[in-house]
């Protein structure tokens, strides 16, 4: 998946919940407005710092990740609205993203204009390969299999705070 979660001390999440609450005041939100969960980033090729300066210069806004991934963990699908905190690679809390949009496309009919906007390839051949390779990887860990129509998750959100 684009993203992991990551296992967390409790200073650790004492310092999500201080950043969340700092977002919820300065976002004018209702105290007990809570959110999805915390990720990192992360994918094969990219490291985390390089995919979170991704995040945080608005050059990737969207997440795609296999739906039977989610099947499998018996995750629940993104929902539009739904606010993350995203960790730096020393999982410290870095920003905060929304969802804005959730779907459900084929591989094979993702747009480079949806694909561009991951950030980290040339052009739609270059991406497809790239997912490609991930998925593959990850179906040969997760038990599924890589093929042009299967089901990909289409996150599309933006950051909404950060340090």
């Amino acid at each position: 998946m684009d993203f992991e979660t990551p296992e967390m001390s409790e200073s650790a999440n004492s310092a999500i919940d201080e950043f969340w609450q700092e977002f919820v005041k300065s976002a004018g939100l209702d105290e007990e407005a809570l959110y999805a969960g915390d990720l990192t980033f992360d994918g094969k090729g990219n490291d985390k710092a390089a995919l979170l300066n991704l995040v945080l210069s608005g050059k990737k806004t969207v997440m795609m990740n296999a739906f039977e991934a989610y099947t499998i963990d018996r995750e629940p699908l993104p929902v539009s609205g739904e606010y993350s905190v995203v960790l730096d690679f020393n999982g410290e809390p870095s920003c905060i993203i929304q969802t804005e949009s959730v779907s459900v496309v084929p591989f094979s009919a993702i747009s480079w204009e949806l694909a561009s906007r991951e950030g980290e390839d040339e052009n739609l051949d270059e991406w497809r390969e790239r997912r490609r390779q991930l998925f593959e990887d990850e179906g040969d860990i997760m038990g599924y299999e890589f093929n042009p129509d299967m089901r990909v998750v289409v996150e599309i959100f933006n950051v909404v705070y950060h340090k």
